[in-house]
């Protein structure tokens, strides 16, 4: 045999550059621009900046407020005192010092297990971004919406 090329290993397959009815390999579901495309954490973050900007038209003073979108409840030295098994906080804050912009964290896993759909996650949502503040600046959650708490 001339043959210079040397089989393949057979019990080692190689590169898969097609799928087995030879259509080639699949491409993404949805295109990046469409919301299937959108992660849940995504679509999360924008619920929470809606909610902002539509309290900022009514409290300009909250663009030195950093808005913050974090997965789960830190758990710290001082547990006792944020939270504990009955109570697992939606949100918090930490007041502007030192140079520091405050800032309002919503948790968004927390936000999630209690809600069933997206207009449900929408509204308490809103509800959580009212009550921290509220709470930042001073106020009571009417305040700052006078639809604060309708359902």
């Amino acid at each position: 045999m001339d043959n210079p090329v040397t089989p393949r290993d057979a019990g080692r397959p190689g590169p898969r550059r097609r799928d087995r009815h030879g259509r080639g390999m699949r491409g993404p579901i949805a295109p990046p621009q469409v919301p299937l495309a959108a992660s849940r954490a995504e679509v999360f973050a924008d619920l929470v900046q809606d909610s902002v900007e539509r309290l900022e038209r009514r409290w300009p003073q909250l663009a030195d407020i950093d808005f913050l979108v974090l997965e789960v409840p830190r758990l710290d030295g001082a547990v006792d005192d944020v939270w504990n098994d009955e109570v697992v906080p939606l949100g918090g804050t930490v007041p502007s010092r030192d140079g520091r912009r405050g800032r309002v964290v919503v948790y968004r896993r927390p936000v999630e297990i209690r809600t069933k759909g997206r207009d449900e996650r929408a509204a308490l949502v809103h509800e959580v971004v009212v009550e921290q503040v509220a709470e930042l600046l001073g106020l009571t959650p009417e305040t700052v919406d006078p639809r604060y708490g309708e359902d």
